[in-house]
């Protein structure tokens, strides 16, 4: 046990995998590696790696969700995290107003409309981007943007099936101009909520179903985007290669969703599986699986520990 306590920043995905991959899914059982990131007292950081076997044990130490903080972007590869001076919960998300106000990244979504950006975000925002189709376990699609240096991390964190690439844009005023197009008139949302990426992986649905919906959906795009006209894009198509470590969580299966709120209480399981933010995991002296939305702990605070979760009365269905 400790009695540090750490606010919870999320769940990110480190660098890209290196090997092909076979339709709808990764080889490579190694490829990318997840950690949940802490903040400590101090403003230092620590990743918890979260692979397949990892016992997590927390403790909510604190009621109610607190600041983040902001971001101030220097460059594609180059950003600062600053602390929420004042420690305030959270009023929006996971930042106070203050900061919500002076974060950088606020201003991308209103880049390609004219919007004013400094210096150092403009210099990320004129990197190339892609465009892209994700596909959910239980068939929702949507389209999204991901930088460069973020093509591959940007769908992994995003929890998706299948995902492909539909066009690689020169900067990213241009790829958003794009996704609003695709979203105007191929009907192609840009967000599908974390709660129903959750429910949706406590039944997948078949992968050649998956990848047969995001195909066609994909194709679709790229035939809105190959009559769009303008400049500074290519359509293409390139499927992304989902991390092996996501491969059992999105297989065919009945699970059971994890019956305790993270918002308070203790709570312990091992982690079998992972997409994006969601665990396939297994509670101590149960054999059943539960799907455990670890997304519900951004921006709250906890003790890690030896701690468990409760085991509820379920019972299996029965065939």
């Amino acid at each position: 046990m400790t009695d540090t306590r750490y606010l919870v920043h999320g769940v990110f995905w480190d660098a890209a995998p290196a090997s092909p991959a076979a339709p709808g899914g990764s080889t490579d059982p190694d490829g990318g590696r997840p950690a949940l990131r802490l903040q400590d007292p101090d403003g230092g950081f620590t990743e918890l790696p979260l692979d397949a076997g990892t016992r997590l044990g927390l403790r909510l130490a604190v009621d109610g969700k607190h600041c983040l903080g902001h971001q101030k972007v220097h460059g594609p590869a180059d950003r600062t995290h600053v602390p929420c001076p004042a420690r305030a919960q959270a009023v929006k998300g996971s930042q106070c107003e203050r900061c919500l106000v002076v974060d950088d990244s606020r201003l991308i979504h209103g880049f390609h409309r004219g919007g004013h950006v400094p210096p150092g975000l403009r210099a990320y925002l004129m990197q190339p981007h892609w465009l892209y189709i994700a596909t959910f376990a239980n068939g929702a699609s949507k389209v999204g943007t991901a930088a460069d240096l973020r093509k591959w991390r940007r769908l992994a964190e995003q929890g998706a099936v299948v995902a492909r690439y539909v066009a690689r844009a020169a900067d990213g005023r241009v790829v958003r101009i794009l996704e609003d197009l695709v979203t105007r008139d191929a009907g192609v949302p840009q967000q599908i909520r974390s709660a129903a990426k959750a429910a949706a992986l406590t039944g997948p649905a078949p992968p050649d179903e998956l990848d047969a919906r995001n195909s066609r959906l994909a194709c679709g795009v790229r035939e809105l985007l190959a009559g769009a006209g303008g400049g500074g894009f290519e359509v293409l198509d390139e499927q992304w290669l989902r991390p092996g470590l996501s491969d059992a969580a999105c297989a065919p299966a009945v699970r059971h969703a994890y019956p305790h709120e993270l918002s308070s209480g203790a709570h312990g399981f091992r982690i079998d599986s992972l997409s994006g933010s969601v665990a396939l995991a297994r509670l101590d002296g149960a054999d059943l699986e539960f799907v455990v939305n670890l997304a519900q702990l951004k921006a709250r605070t906890v003790e890690l520990g030896d701690y468990g979760s409760d085991i509820p009365a379920v019972q299996e269905a029965l065939f």
